[in-house]
Order: structure tokens, then C-alpha cells, then sequence
């Protein structure tokens, strides 16, 4: 049985947040899914760690956070990826990321290899 858009961004809502649960233990307050085109949109809200917030303190708190958010991406980025791939069943070729350190909303974008989208709107009733 074929899933529905939908069902696609429920699954990768649940799997992106057991995901940063159990990777470093702190997952988001809300997850949200977009499906534009070629690319899937995760926006986390309420994702700044206790660790961050003491950080946005300091004389450099901003930097140093988009800085280990940066590196976290980059060492994330590989299995959020495996992810979409695994539910989408598309290709990921590029992500992007990033984060608030007013709100601690993040943002990842996800590019595939095709235009999923058209998928679900060339479908009939």
C-alpha cells in the first residue's frame, strides 16, 4: 500500500525527534515536516540544550553556538540523511541546517534527487 504525504511526513516527524532523543539525549518541543519540490524541511522548535543557553551568556555565546551546531550537523547530517532516504526512498545529495539561538528553532533542509513532491500531486483521488 502506497503512503500518503501525509503518512510520509509523520514518519519522518517521529524518526528525526526518537532520533535526537536518543542521540544526545534532547529531543524538540515540536517537530514539523515540508515537503517543497526536491526537498524535505525539518523545523525543530525548542531545540537549544541547557549547555547553549549558558554559552549565549558569554562575550562570543552566538558564535560559539552556531559553531557547535555547525560541527553537530556535520557529524549528524550522515544518519538524519539515512532517514529521509530510508522513508522517502529518494536520494539525499545535499542538507543544510540552521539555528536560531533567539528561539532555538532549527532548520534542516534536505535536497533529494528529485522532485518528490510531484509524486503525491500527479496522484489521483
Amino acid at each position: 500500500m502506497e503512503k500518503s504525504i501525509g503518512q510520509i511526513k509523520d514518519r519522518i516527524s517521529k524518526e528525526v525527534t526518537k532520533f535526537y532523543v536518543d542521540t544526545i539525549g534532547h529531543g524538540p518541543e515540536e517537530t514539523r515536516i515540508y515537503i517543497v519540490e526536491d526537498m524535505i524541511i525539518v523545523r525543530l522548535k525548542g531545540q537549544l540544550l541547557p549547555i547553549e543557553e549558558k554559552l549565549l551568556e558569554g562575550k562570543d555565546g552566538v558564535n560559539l553556538v552556531k559553531d557547535i551546531r555547525k560541527m553537530l550537523h556535520e557529524i549528524l547530517t550522515t544518519n538524519l540523511g539515512k532517514i529521509v532516504e530510508n522513508i522517502t526512498g529518494q536520494k539525499v545529495i545535499s542538507s543544510h541546517s540552521d539555528i536560531s539561538t533567539k528561539t532555538g528553532e532549527m532548520m534542516g533542509v534536505f535536497i533529494l534527487n528529485k522532485n518528490y513532491e510531484s509524486e503525491f500531486n500527479n496522484k489521483t483521488g
